[in-house]
């Protein structure tokens, strides 16, 4: 479940159609800035919420420019930008040693299990296969940027359920494997 709010905003802009995309990134951006806000108040700390700032600033900068230029000549490239840089903030979150995965997966793990080597190798492979697919999607969205809107919806959706299948498959197979009940 945690997954699914922290990516909500991308969602709900993947799905608005792109006719209306300053209003796709306006809601999404309420969507973002609900859902850190929430995390905030929980008590999340900053680098759990990587890809929540990370979503929060490209949607603030996507609807300031969606608003001020409606037919700027970004806009059919705004889906692959949207992949772009959810590859980059996975990326980076590799490159610092932060995972993003490690920070959602950390709410539903216990504590004790935090710098257990196979939960911290796990989330490295699944915020590798995130990046993996945002950078994947970014380039398919890239060349469909002057197609219809079903074959990019179709990109963006896959570029997310990919990776969600993924994560899900992955972490019952590690789990499966855990002796003594240590979680991935």
């Amino acid at each position: 479940m945690s997954y699914l709010r922290t990516f909500a905003p991308w969602i709900v802009y993947a799905v608005i159609p792109s006719a209306h995309w300053q209003w796709a990134a306006l809601i999404a951006l309420l969507i973002s800035a609900v859902e850190v806000t929430r995390q905030l108040r929980a008590g999340r700390t900053v680098d759990a919420l990587i890809i929540d700032l990370g979503t929060l600033v490209f949607f603030a900068a996507l609807t300031v420019l969606a608003f001020a230029n409606p037919d700027t000549a970004l806009h059919p490239y705004s889906p692959a930008l949207s992949s772009g840089v959810l590859a980059l903030i996975a990326l980076l979150s590799l490159a610092l040693r932060k995972p993003f995965t490690l920070g959602i997966a950390k709410q539903t793990t216990p504590q004790e299990l935090w710098h257990n080597p196979v939960f911290l190798r796990t989330n490295y492979i699944l915020t590798s296969v995130w990046a993996a697919s945002f950078t994947i999607g970014c380039v398919v969205l890239a060349m469909l940027a002057h197609a219809g809107s079903t074959p990019r919806t179709i990109a963006q959706v896959l570029a997310f359920v990919i990776p969600v299948v993924f994560t899900i498959r992955y972490v019952s197979y590690i789990q499966s494997k855990a002796p003594n009940g240590v979680e991935a």
